[in-house]
């Protein structure tokens, strides 16, 4: 039992995902970002009659990372990231995209950026 709630808690449903290219396009379009050495953090409102909570879309590019498994490692870590900071982020549509190539691909120092970034949507200290 335990270990279902807990899958359930950790889980990446739909509902939490952009999918279509109409939604990405409006985040793009808002044109407000957070900026970290290697990501941009895309962020939109979203509004009154749209089901509240944050959803998350990623884009990392093959030009930057030519290995499929350098890219789902990015993929992992930020959709990790996401679901355990996902309660506390206000409702928005964010978009979190490679921007520059790390180099070394360092695991630590990538997920340390990426949660630094959501901290920056939770509590903006501008």
């Amino acid at each position: 039992m335990t270990g279902e709630r807990s899958a359930t808690i950790a889980a990446f449903p739909k509902r939490y995902r952009l999918t279509k290219t109409d939604e990405f396009s409006s985040v793009f379009g808002f044109r407000k970002a957070l900026k970290s050495p290697h990501f941009l953090l895309h962020y939109r409102l979203r509004a009154a009659e749209e089901v509240a909570g944050a959803r998350l879309g990623l884009v990392v590019a093959k030009r930057f990372l030519k290995r499929s498994v350098d890219r789902n490692l990015i993929r992992r870590l930020a959709r990790e990231h996401f679901r355990i900071v996902r309660s506390q982020l206000p409702s928005r549509d964010l978009i979190l995209r490679l921007a520059s190539k790390p180099v070394p691909l360092d695991r630590r120092a990538l997920a340390e950026e990426i949660r630094g970034l959501l901290s920056r949507i939770i509590s903006p200290e501008r």
